[in-house]
């Protein structure tokens, strides 16, 4: 307790000490800052710190003459718009042929291919005096500050100070003005700190993702032991071959031979390492040193190469626009004045010996010989100048990358193994958990192996053939002739024997079809056009309007093995190949041929044709809408995630890039404004591509933990065990590979009707009064005709009227054909009339008894007597004489409706029935 006690004593002591301590480290730095005099807004005096980031400033350099007379270590410029100034450092040394010679020099800053500022001096007059004149044993060290006015940047936009990478170059041009010629030339490119190119932050997380998804696919694959069940659950997890071809389609769009934005080749560093890109000192200088002196040449892929004569840099110059101008004139804003104060001259002198260990690090360092010029981003060599990787060395670089991926991955697997056989036998985990893997686990290295060489296809394919477009050292082309023929024979014959083994028995049937041009929607308002054949259409209920059609055929293999299981069932097919077919659909496990012949294409315009704009990018364009076309059709993939990203989402991307990188050309002459903003558009493209892969690759793993846990029966979290039941069942299904069912048939609408199964009646309070109908003495006697009387009625001979009134007699008021009746019937009523009429009764279709049948004279009168009480709107009784005298009668088809107070219950037709 006391030890505790003192620990955490000394620990607020250290604390407290580090506190104090800050005021002074603080006032030390301060005192060892350097400041430099401004005037503020006012016209007061300000003081600034003298390695303060600027507005604008330049970073890496290179030469653009080939004979240079001058050797430039250092050459850097920044503008700083608090104070107004552009300073700039040269720090060299001059060749003996230009001892004591006078010079001139031309500073220029140029931005978007346009000129914003540009000055003109003799270093005499503006105090450099190792320039004045030149001597081969004084160094240059030479420095400038420079006050500019607002009408000198006016050209400058303010938007420039803040857009990411700043696509501006400061050029630095001498000329003897004793033969006035140029005799040095430097390039640096400049920038305000604002940049796309992130590879250390974006470049670690999409590796993470990238990991994600290999881990996710690596255990869908290794947990089971059934291996169609295996397969299943494998095809439904995002395919690592999918998240590489999304990455390299992206960074190898700069493989087009274009002048690309600054803005494209930033942003593409980010997935340098994808493609096998990735820049390491000592490997670059093995490269070098295996390349020897033959390192091709850069121009050649369209890029101007540091080093090189390049006199149309910053739109070149006119000798006799720089010898025009007199001196006194370049200097009429009193720079020579300025240059002359003490103060000023001291912070000069300082600034001469300021360095990135004194904190200023505003600066860049000469650019790599193998480098194009700094500012330049043509073609492939361009794209690569962002990760420091020289195009002689693309090949190399990304061949021994992927030698140290496959056998990490090889080494990992094997490592895995064995990994679980000690778990297992220290009782850490279930001796037979996966007990398949473990026991398979050299066919299952060799799949990681071939997968591994499978996704590496197109990028060897591009850099072999670019390789030979470069040419340079021999040595690295015979190298590279050895993986292309490596690759393309290694990878299509086994693609050639996998489609061999799996179709060697049977035999090709072609038959006539026809290709249709359906009219559709879709997300259910944009019109759409798609292609489908006849055959298809055939196994559609409802098939979409055709617009026209094409003859077309129907190749399909006829199996002589009727045993044959599908190729999905086949488990020795899968030990085989499934590396290569687990993942795409039943009907289209062959896809992976269909691809490998896409993908040379490609990689033979990207590769192949460097140098050729035009020929790339509309030859790419032609091949990558047939292909778009063409996977829609097919929709390779049985998990639906895979096909909305490589099938939809990678397809627009890869037409849409090339469809704007013709803009690019630069025989068009694209101002570079209009040029950044295409480069920002195919960035959102590129972009959205890339967020959707990520998410893709979140709902993967959530995916592939649910295939893992699919036989635990507590699952957790416990809410998405109806989500698994689903995803489950969903697989399944998938795996099937047939049609959807026809939607169900609309139903007919029903027609209005009544059916009543049994009527009760609950007791009223008018029930108990006496009945009216009993103290009537002839029920019937409204109805009874002239003709005669009834029978067994009293006949009345005496007639006091005329035959016209008598035709009827009457002992109530009620009207002709009405009976009289009561209120309502009781359940009593109903049960009497029920059996007095069982034995003539007939079941009707709604399950009640038909009134019909009810002709019986006896039996309808005895209803209507066993009665207490006559029903409220009961069916009317027609009593008529027949031809022997008999009474006839009729009842009526429509029997009484319950009352609204009366309590309805159904009865079954059979119950009703008896």
């Amino acid at each position: 307790m006391a030890l505790s006690r003192l620990g955490f004593r000394a620990f607020c002591f250290g604390v407290l000490l580090f506190l104090l301590s800050l005021p002074q480290l603080t006032l030390t730095a301060t005192k060892n800052a350097t400041y430099v005099e401004a005037n503020g807004p006012g016209g007061e005096v300000i003081y600034l710190l003298d390695d303060r980031k600027p507005a604008l400033y330049t970073q890496n350099f290179g030469s653009c003459l080939s004979d240079s007379l001058l050797s430039v270590t250092r050459f850097d410029a920044a503008y700083y718009q608090d104070n107004m100034t552009v300073s700039f450092h040269l720090e060299g040394s001059v060749g003996k042929a230009l001892t004591n010679n006078s010079i001139m020099m031309y500073i220029g800053v140029f931005a978007y291919g346009e000129s914003r500022f540009d000055l003109t001096f003799n270093p005499c007059n503006a105090n450099i005096y190792s320039l004045c004149p030149t001597n081969a044993s004084i160094p240059i060290e030479a420095t400038g500050i420079i006050p500019v006015s607002a009408s000198d940047v006016v050209n400058i936009p303010s938007i420039a100070l803040v857009i990411p990478d700043f696509e501006g170059q400061a050029i630095l041009r001498i000329f003897s003005n004793e033969t006035e010629t140029e005799i040095g030339c430097y390039s640096a490119v400049v920038t305000n700190g604002a940049t796309f190119s992130h590879p250390s932050a974006v470049g670690s997380v999409l590796g993470v993702f990238t990991f994600i998804a290999l881990v996710s696919s690596f255990a869908t694959a290794v947990y089971g032991d059934h291996i169609s069940t295996t397969r299943i659950h494998y095809a439904h997890s995002l395919s690592v071959f999918v998240v590489f071809s999304v990455l390299q389609h992206i960074f190898y769009t700069g493989a087009l031979s274009m002048n690309w934005p600054s803005v494209l080749p930033a942003f593409w560093s980010n997935f340098a390492w994808s493609a096998g890109m990735i820049h390491t000192q000592k490997m670059q200088m093995s490269i070098d040193n295996f390349l020897g002196s033959n390192k091709g040449n850069t121009s050649v892929v369209g890029a101007a190469g540091s080093g090189s004569s390049s006199d149309g840099v910053g739109g070149g110059y006119q000798i006799s626009q720089i010898y025009k101008r007199g001196i006194n004139n370049l200097l009429g804003r009193d720079i020579s004045s300025s240059l002359g104060s003490s103060s000023i001259q001291a912070s000069i002198t300082k600034r001469s010996l300021q360095n990135s260990s004194d904190g200023y690090t505003w600066y860049g360092l000469p650019a790599d010989p193998n480098l194009p010029l700094p500012g330049n981003y043509s073609g492939f060599a361009g794209t690569l100048s962002d990760v420091d990787i020289a195009a002689s060395n693309a090949f190399m670089t990304g061949f021994l990358w992927l030698l140290i991926l496959t056998v990490s991955i090889a080494a990992s697997v094997i490592l895995l193994k064995w990994a679980l056989e000690a778990l297992s036998k220290f009782k850490m985990i279930k001796p037979d958990r996966l007990s398949f893997f473990r026991t398979h686990y050299l066919g299952f290295t060799a799949a990681a192996v071939l997968r591994t060489v499978f996704i590496a296809f197109f990028m060897m394919m591009f850099l072999t053939l670019f390789q030979f477009s470069y040419r340079g050292s021999a040595g690295v082309t015979a190298i590279a002739a050895m993986v292309f023929i490596i690759f393309f024979v290694g990878l299509f014959g086994v693609t050639v024997y996998a489609c061999r083994y799996r179709l060697r028995y049977g035999r090709y049937s072609s038959s006539p079809d026809r290709l249709h041009l359906e009219k559709g929607k879709i997300f259910g308002a944009i019109p759409w056009y798609e292609f489908t054949r006849e055959s298809q259409r055939s196994e559609k209920s409802t098939p979409k309007a055709s617009v026209g059609s094409l003859p077309w055929w129907r190749i399909s293999h006829i199996s002589d093995d009727p045993q044959q299981v599908e190729v999905h069932q086949d488990d020795n097919f899968n030990k085989k190949f499934g590396w290569l077919s687990a993942r795409f659909r039943r009907t289209r496990w062959w896809f992976f041929t269909v691809w490998l012949v896409y993908e040379f294409i490609r990689a033979c315009f990207y590769g192949g044709a460097a140098g050729r704009p035009l020929t790339q990018v509309f030859g790419l364009l032609v091949v990558e809408i047939i292909a778009f076309v063409a996977i829609i059709l097919m929709k390779p993939f049985e998990g639906a995630r895979l096909n909305a990203l490589m099938v939809y989402i990678l397809g627009f991307s890869k037409v849409a890039t090339v469809a704007l990188s013709a803009a690019f050309d630069a025989r068009f002459n694209l101002p570079r404004i209009l040029a950044t903003v295409i480069g920002i558009v195919i960035i959102v493209i590129q972009g959205f591509l890339t967020i959707s892969l990520m998410i893709l690759i979140a709902l993967g793993a959530i995916s592939s933990f649910m295939s893992v846990t699919r036989n635990r029966e507590d699952f957790y979290p416990r809410s998405w065990a109806p989500l698994r039941q689903k995803y489950l069942a969903h697989i399944t299904s998938a795996a099937l590979d047939q049609p959807p069912p026809p939607p169900p048939l609309p139903e007919e609408p029903k027609e209005p009707y009544f059916n009543v199964g049994s009527v009760r009646r609950l007791p009223k309070i008018e029930d108990e009064d006496n009945d009216p109908t009993s103290e009537q003495e002839d029920f019937y006697g409204s109805r009874t005709e002239i003709a005669g009387p009834v029978e067994g009625s009293p006949v009345n001979t005496r007639h006091g009227r005329a035959n016209s009134m008598r035709s009827t007699k009457s002992n109530n008021n009620l009207p002709f054909g009405a009976r009289p009746h009561r209120t309502s019937w009781s359940n009593q009523d109903f049960a009497n009339w029920h059996e007095s009429n069982r034995n003539s009764a007939v079941p009707s279709r709604n399950g009640m008894q038909s009134v019909k049948s009810m002709r019986s004279d006896q039996s309808l009168r005895s209803a209507y007597q066993q009665r207490s009480r006559a029903p409220s709107r009961g069916a009317t009784i027609e009593v008529a004489k027949s031809r022997n005298g008999k009474e006839k009668e009729q009842v009526p088809l429509i029997e009484e409706m319950p009352k609204q107070d009366d309590k309805i219950t159904e009865v079954p037709a059979e119950e009703s029935a008896e």
